[in-house]
Order: C-alpha cells, then structure tokens, then sequence
C-alpha cells in the first residue's frame, strides 16, 4: 500500500462527491482528494463539521469545495434526485463517487436486535448508497472516467456472531458493487469497493473500546488506495474489493494521470 505515491495532480478538475465526510476515513479522503485537485463536494448530515473541513480544505488554498447537508437516516428518494439536480447545475457532472458514510448500530444478537436500530443502521449504510448512486449515474455517464468506491468491511465478506445490521449491510455493499461493476462493465464507469481495515476511527472504538490502538492504522496510512481507485492509474479495475492495508498491486503513477 505504501508503494504507491500518487503524483500531485492525479486527480485535478475532478468533481467528487464523499459522504460521510466530517470524519474519519471521509474527512481525510475529502482532504487528499482536494490536495491531489479535486474540486470536492461534502455531503454529512453535521452542518457545522461540514464548515470545518470546508474551512481547512479552503484555508490550503485548494479547489472550492461545496456542501451539501443530508441526513442520510431520514432522506427519502426524492431529496436524493434533488441532490443530484442541484449538482448537474452547479458542477454540471460527477467524476467520482465515495461512499463512507456509516453507522455500527449495536453488537448484539439478531434475536434482541432492536428493530428501529436496524431499519436506521440498514438505511445509511446501504439504502442511502443505492438511492445516491441511482441519483447519480446520469451525472457519472457525463464524465470520461468516472469512479465509484464503496467503504466496506472484513465483516462484509464473512459473517460473524453479534454483528447484526452492520454485517448484513456490508455483505449488501460487496453484492451492489459487484452488480454494479457487471452492469456498468465496458462504459466509462467503474464500481469497486475498499475494506480499510482495522483503523483508528470513532466506529472503530464503538466496536472495540477495549482496543489497543497504538498498533492500528490511521485513515492517512490507507488513502493510497482511495487516490489509487479514484485516479486514473487503477483504470482497468472494476468489480474489485481490496484491502487498503494489503493490496500489492499499485502500478508506478503515470503522467496519464494527471492528464485524464
């Protein structure tokens, strides 16, 4: 993962929207994603953390961001073709797509799990990422090289006891992504998915207080991946889930990068 450096201009005149992107593993992809020239659009539900990463991607006299409030636990479909009318005439296309906005819910047997958590847990981890995407495609097609990642998880691929709604809508993401991918294969869009890994993050501690987190990662340490699958070095993937912590495979950076 370390290997690959992306080169400073990888992503320059993109539009990319990130959600979830106060925090974590989505404030600091915003951050990159502006530091390697991405004009980035923030979308979260806290307005006031969203004027926070406004002002520091601002203040390093980066791309403009914008933002754009949404409470992905309440918004219906309709705020979500709002969301991407608004977007088609003020940036007029989309060249990515991040998906990071998450909630753990509780670790708690399937049996005792509380049915209103549930519905929320299922609804921002995977329903707000099907109504997102479906807003979108039409803003993707109108871009020559558009990417699309999901933030999935290890639970995602193998299921375990107690991890309830957070599990099963992980296991959806890998399902949308690959659907996606077959569907999309051979246009100018492509759909693949991140695990992070263990990462020092505020869902990590609601899932592990007890952790040791000198050992873990930081989000800094993983945003390889993120600028590799959103950049134009990783354009003949589609349809692939990596692992930000392992992935072996970054070719050298190109200038065709900083060109696309």
């Amino acid at each position: 993962m370390q290997d690959y450096q992306p080169l400073p201009g990888l992503l320059k005149n993109k539009v990319i929207l990130v959600t979830g992107s106060t925090s974590g593993i989505g404030r600091c992809a915003a951050k990159n994603f502006a530091e390697h020239g991405a004009t980035v659009i923030l979308l979260g539900r806290n307005v006031k953390a969203l004027e926070e990463i406004y002002d520091e991607i601002v203040q390093l006299r980066l791309a403009q961001p914008a933002i754009y409030p949404l409470d992905l636990a309440r918004a219906n479909p309709d705020q979500y073709v709002e969301m991407a009318k608004r977007l088609e005439e003020n940036f007029g296309r989309l060249d990515g797509l991040l998906h990071n906005a998450a909630q753990l819910g509780t670790l708690t047997p399937i049996e005792h799990y509380d049915i209103a958590l549930w519905y929320e847990v299922i609804q921002i981890n995977l329903h707000s990422r099907f109504l997102s995407t479906r807003a979108c495609l039409p803003l993707l097609r109108k871009s020559p090289r558009a990417s699309v990642i999901f933030t999935t998880s290890e639970i995602g691929k193998t299921g375990k006891a107690y991890w309830g709604a957070y599990c099963v809508s992980k296991f959806g993401n890998e399902a949308m992504m690959q659907i996606l991918a077959d569907e999309l294969d051979n246009t100018g869009i492509r759909i693949n998915s991140i695990n992070p890994g263990p990462v020092m993050t505020k869902l990590r501690a609601q899932a592990y207080p007890a952790e040791d987190k000198s050992n873990l990662a930081t989000p800094d340490d993983i945003m390889p991946a993120y600028l590799y699958l959103m950049g134009a070095d990783s354009q003949h993937l589609n349809g692939q889930s990596i692992d930000a912590q392992t992935y072996s495979h970054f070719p050298e950076a190109t200038t065709e990068s900083i060109q696309s």
